[in-house]
């Protein structure tokens, strides 16, 4: 009975393996077949869609990013408007295009859709017209490296962004990121690369690990298009002369004498924050372990052999099995528990923040109106630029409450004490002239209120746009695709 016994795990065993040595096999057929006899992908090609006859499962999930359906307590992938979700942000805005516009982010490939439907960048109805340069174009197509290499980097930066209407029209992909003969990560953008040159450093020497951080970092960062770098273009530039902290870049601004705007309330030389997740990831401490911006949010899959980087870029949240576990060992119901509970508290401290804020801009304001002298609010405007380029420091950047919770929380904190420092002088100032009431505030409760105290005709602006959308972008669709059809031809 024993002998039996053995015997038939003895058979058991040797099929067992034999199965596993099959699948080896195949798989590693599989996966060799899939990288032979590649379709050649010549220079810089911007469409996604051209990779993806040689990295099909790349391809596939880069597409899984025009899904808006994920959200968790604070995250959207779909278009939230932020400005009424919180009306004082068109009082911090005032004077700027984010005073008309702002609704958290979708995914890549809704990146240049996104540009033309923002309120933001107006409504161009002709080359070379609308408010905006071709430098807002730059993180959101791998159409403008192949455009920048076409006609140079300053010619580019110094077009206006409908000047490339009918160029621009393939969102964030492969050629952002790999170079088409070796596939390795590269720079695609010169700002990254001069940023580091700036600081002594050569991006060159990074390894291929912190390259899955620092191709992300060609956007996801805090940037100004600088005019005095080359003939007056729109130059995009990184402020990390200084370093990587928000005082560092508030010094670098600070001593360049650089505004984004002046404030038409309060007349503040205004900062506006860009995204400087990069930034604030640094300070966090999964950088310090040497997480990479792709460990979390491109983690690993596995299918028929192949071993692959997810390119569905998205919250860990929405993919906690092959993102946080690969690390963590706790339950999903106490990680996310966590990650919200970093989130409200940051949350509760940049709301209060910005109640502060569009006070702080109303009643500088006001003092401007009772007589104060340039030289009796100049500290006062200095106070509030800090403390609001603080703030946006903080909220402009994606997941920050969860990258760097303790930081985010130390420059909530700076960005208060600075706020009610602007106010108690303001309170004082508006003693020595005789007032000593309370500044009377208007209604700005809902979004639209606030516009209107601000003077946005948003009905035009509305009106504008779909006009632009209408008649305009189907042309630059047109140009689009007559110029793409000679590109198979070469």
């Amino acid at each position: 009975m024993k002998n039996w016994i053995l015997f038939s795990i003895t058979v058991v065993a040797v099929l067992a393996l034999v199965w596993v040595s099959s699948t080896i096999i195949e798989r590693k057929a599989e996966a060799k077949f899939a990288y032979q006899n590649l379709t050649p992908i010549k220079g810089i090609e911007p469409r996604n869609e051209k990779w993806g006859l040689n990295f099909p499962r790349q391809y596939e999930s880069t597409m899984k990013t025009l899904d808006t359906t994920f959200h968790s307590k604070y995250l959207y992938s779909n278009r939230r408007d932020a400005l009424k979700d919180s009306p004082e942000l068109v009082i911090l805005w005032a004077g700027y295009g984010f005073s008309k516009d702002y609704n958290q982010p979708r995914g890549h490939q809704h990146a240049v859709n996104d540009v033309r439907e923002s309120l933001r960048t107006g409504a161009p109805m002709k080359a070379g017209d609308g408010p905006m340069p071709s430098t807002c174009w730059t993180c959101k197509s791998p159409d403008v490296p192949r455009l920048m290499k076409e006609i140079g980097v300053a010619e580019y930066y110094s077009k206006k962004l409908s000047d490339f209407g009918g160029e621009i029209v393939n969102s964030i992909g492969c050629a952002d990121c790999h170079d088409s003969k070796t596939m390795k990560l590269t720079i695609s953008r010169p700002a990254l690369a001069e940023a580091f040159e700036a600081r002594g450093e050569n991006i060159q020497n990074a390894t291929h690990q912190e390259m899955r951080s620092l191709v992300c970092a060609q956007c996801h960062v805090e940037y100004y298009f600088s005019k005095k770098k080359v003939d007056g273009a729109q130059y995009l530039t990184f402020p990390w002369k200084n370093g990587f902290t928000v005082e560092d870049m508030e010094k670098y601004y600070d001593d360049i004498d650089f505004a984004d705007w002046t404030h038409p309330i309060s007349k503040a030389k205004m900062l506006k924050a860009q995204h400087p997740d990069f930034e604030v990831f640094k300070e966090g401490i999964h950088a310090q372990r040497g997480v990479t911006c792709a460990d979390c949010h491109m983690p690993y899959k596995t299918e028929g052999g192949q071993k692959f980087t997810d390119h569905h870029i998205q919250s860990p949240l929405a993919n906690i099995e092959n993102s946080c576990f690969v690390c963590h060992r706790e339950k999903t119901e106490s990680l996310m528990r966590d990650v919200f509970s970093r989130q409200s508290k940051v949350k509760e401290g940049t709301r209060n923040l910005e109640k502060l804020l569009a006070k702080a801009h109303i009643e500088a304001g006001f003092a401007w109106k009772k007589g104060a002298t340039d030289a009796q609010m100049t500290e006062i405007l200095k106070d509030i630029r800090h403390a609001q380029w603080r703030w946006d420091f903080a909220v402009a950047s994606h997941g920050a409450s969860f990258h760097a919770p303790v930081e985010i929380t130390r420059i909530v904190v700076s960005a208060t004490d600075k706020v009610q420092d602007a106010r108690l002088k303001i309170t004082r100032l508006l003693a020595t002239m005789g007032y000593t009431t309370e500044v009377p505030m208007p209604d700005i409760s809902t979004k639209e209120k606030a516009q209107i105290y601000v003077g946005i005709d948003i009905k035009k602006e509305k009106e504008n746009k779909e006009k632009f959308l209408k008649e305009v972008v189907p042309q630059w669709l047109e140009q689009a695709k007559a110029r793409e059809a000679t590109y198979d031809s070469k």
